[in-house]
């Protein structure tokens, strides 16, 4: 705890700075880099989806190649200043959206690595790598640490949930290869289970079909509760993102990154550090 206190003050003012404009969200600045970074986002995205259409793609591959550099670069240059000014850059270099940030910018430094002695078949599966760059513009959207929060809270009874589905699923699969049997198509229990889940989620590819009377009751039934089934889980994700919004922004520990706490906290839940507002703002990526 004391260490921690001990980095804050050896820390240059200009990485402060940094950190502020890069990780905050509250300032002009750094909601212009945010604005920025999110066009750049945007702007590489589109190109990738533009590339693997081959009729834009034949022709224009130098165009393609120079705004591929362009976007690594300002990327690389990103990356790297957010492990410069970050009060912790290995918890950054770790964290999901440190790995997002190195997966934007790895694949051409491979290709580059790999050269031409490789097949040019990995290199372009390597560099399909790039869309990742559009999962950076979560860490940009206010609502998303609220909507972690919630689907965090969610996850154990969604779990209950869908173990429950897998027992209708493996039960009416077993009862469908029973009644219809191998000359209808249900050859074996898992293939039944199979029509049971694309049933019961409402997908229906019609692949596979009961043809009997007591087949098609069945296929009835599991169809009704398929409709209960769906609204399940959006109901429990939805009752603890109204409770994870009125509790209001999600507070992060700028030292351990435990997250969230009540909204009176004033210190960390886990490591006892003062919860400061400007820390937990501009270590807010860091969770």
């Amino acid at each position: 705890m004391a260490d921690s206190h001990l980095v804050d003050r050896n820390r240059a003012p200009w990485r402060d700075k940094w950190s502020e404009v890069i990780f905050g969200h509250e300032t002009p600045a750094g909601r212009l880099f945010d604005v920025i970074l999110l066009t750049l986002i945007l702007l590489s995205v589109f190109t990738v989806l533009l590339e693997s259409v081959h009729s834009v793609r034949e022709g224009h591959e130098f165009y393609f190649r120079v705004a591929e550099w362009t976007f690594t670069s300002l990327f690389t240059i990103e990356y790297v200043a957010r492990l410069v000014s970050a009060r912790n850059a290995r918890r950054y270099a770790t964290s999901f959206f440190g790995i997002v940030d190195l997966l934007a910018i790895a694949p051409i430094g491979l290709s580059f690595l790999l050269g031409r002695a490789h097949s040019f078949t990995v290199v372009r599966s390597l560099r399909l790598l790039r869309v990742f760059r559009i999962l950076k513009l979560t860490e940009y959207i206010g609502e998303a640490a609220v909507l972690r929060v919630a689907l965090q809270e969610s996850i154990r009874k969604i779990i209950v949930f869908l173990f429950a589905v897998l027992a209708i699923v493996i039960i009416v699969g077993a009862m469908m290869y029973q009644i219809e049997g191998e000359a209808n198509g249900f050859t074996s229990i898992p293939t039944a289970m199979y029509w049971a889940i694309v049933t019961v989620t409402t997908v229906g590819y019609g692949d596979i079909s009961p043809h009997t009377v007591v087949g098609r009751i069945l296929a009835s039934m599991l169809m009704i509760v398929g409709y209960g089934i769906i609204a399940v889980p959006t109901g429990i994700v939805t009752f603890e993102f109204a409770r994870a919004s009125a509790a209001g922004p999600v507070r992060v520990c700028w030292a351990c990154s435990l997250q969230p706490h009540d909204r009176d906290a004033l210190f960390c839940k886990r490591c006892g550090i003062r919860l400061d507002e400007s820390f937990s703002d501009i270590e807010r990526p860091l969770r």
